[in-house]
């Protein structure tokens, strides 16, 4: 009686894998074999052209052997001439960090890539065309904004935010009056700063430009071991703005992520002053800090701050004081590399955290569940103001758009 497969897998899997591969290149031979001798091997019923080739001229059978000779001028010299090589994947991009969609325009977006530049689709994410290759200087993208008056203006923001031990720098601030396609670097709008990630260095902090890049100034500067990891604007009240800052010193061997400089900030004039915030957020080593201004309720703001005590906080007064809604290790580990938080537009009670997976909110951060995405580790999101089913996402495999996004599960 013979064994199953699986007993003889499992017993002998030496034998089991050398079967397997043995029939594999005895498949493969026979294939080369009778492709290079001018014929096509071929399985079932017999066409004309092989029954007339069993019987000789006067319709006697072919010898025993199964002679099957072949003229010389019908056997190719090339044999692979007429084979031509299609993509048949797999379809998936690089890391990108950045992202950004367009109000008002359903199916454009745009993507910045850690090492590829800024590409640009106009149907939705089935084809994308980069759009930065003869004007950049620098490859990595850490940040895209689209101006919401003029969709033709869009600023991208050089150097990878996440700062891995390959991490890649940049160059400044590119600014498009075109929607992309020509680019002038131009220094510094509203950008937040991390610095220089290998030593201290000056260039940190939060700057400032009110003529479209042209002149620009440091607005908020803490020290130089401890740059900004986020920034935003309150939809309703341009003035107020919101920043994370993070003592950080990347090394090529580790990484030393927190201390006491780092928190969240306010301004309420545009950025001339500033104020940090505590009133219930975490105190003494604080790590990486993302920040986001709810535009479905005034005064809401979310946090999510790596530290001992860290998690998801709101603040319903601007900012004065604090709740702590979650602190599942789902949203808070590897900090150093994710910490980015998204308000929904409509719903004061939908937020979203990215970590290794994307995860959703719908009771006011008190619990969290996964929105399925083609790829893990997530750092980005932008959400159309007007239609917050539509949706473009980031991640180390590319960038996602989505029609339904909050209906996804």
């Amino acid at each position: 009686m013979g064994r199953p497969i699986g007993e003889l897998v499992e017993r002998r899997p030496e034998q089991a894998y050398r079967a397997q591969v043995i029939g594999l290149g005895l498949a493969l031979a026979f294939f080369l074999l009778g492709y290079s001798g001018g014929a096509i091997v071929r399985a079932g019923v017999p066409d004309k052209a092989d029954k007339a080739d069993k019987s000789d001229a006067k319709g006697q059978p072919s010898s025993a052997t199964g002679d099957r000779s072949v003229s010389p001028d019908s056997t190719s010299t090339k044999p692979f001439e007429g084979l031509e090589f299609r993509n048949i994947g797999p379809f998936r991009g690089g890391r990108v960090t950045a992202v950004a969609g367009v109000r008002g325009q359903a199916l454009v977006y745009y993507q910045g890539a850690t090492g590829g530049g800024v590409w640009k689709t106009s149907d939705g994410g089935s084809n994308w065309q980069p759009v930065s290759d003869k004007f950049f200087k620098t490859g990595s993208v850490g940040a895209i904004g689209v101006s919401e008056s003029d969709p033709n203006v869009v600023y991208v923001g050089m150097g990878e935010a996440p700062i891995r031990g390959n991490v890649s720098h940049g160059d400044g601030v590119y600014k498009s009056t075109d929607a992309g396609k020509t680019w002038v670097n131009v220094g510094l709008v509203y950008v937040a700063a991390l610095g220089h990630v290998w030593g201290p260095n000056p260039d940190r902090g939060i700057f400032r430009s009110k003529d479209g890049g042209k002149t620009w100034e440091k607005v908020l500067f803490v020290s130089d071991r401890t740059g900004a990891s986020d920034l935003c604007m309150d939809p309703n009240n341009p003035r107020i703005l919101y920043a994370g800052f993070w003592q950080v010193h990347r090394q090529p061997w580790t990484l030393e992520s927190g201390g006491a400089e780092g928190g969240v900030w306010r301004s309420a004039d545009g950025g001339d002053t500033w104020k940090k915030l505590s009133g219930g957020l975490p105190e003494g080593v604080v790590g990486n800090v993302g920040v986001a201004a709810s535009g479905a309720r005034p005064d809401r703001v979310w946090a999510v701050v790596e530290a001992e005590k860290g998690g998801v906080f709101v603040s319903d007064d601007g900012g004065e004081k604090w709740t702590k809604t979650n602190s599942e290790n789902k949203l808070r580990q590897r900090a150093w590399y994710y910490s980015k938080i998204y308000a929904g537009p409509k719903n004061a009670d939908e937020v979203y955290v990215l970590n290794t997976g994307m995860y959703r909110s719908n009771d006011g951060g008190k619990s969290f569940h996964p929105i399925r995405v083609p790829h893990g580790d997530n750092h980005d999101l932008w959400i159309d103001p007007d239609d917050p089913d539509r949706m473009i996402n980031s991640n180390d495999g590319g960038a996602n758009v989505s029609f339904n996004g909050r209906g996804r599960r």
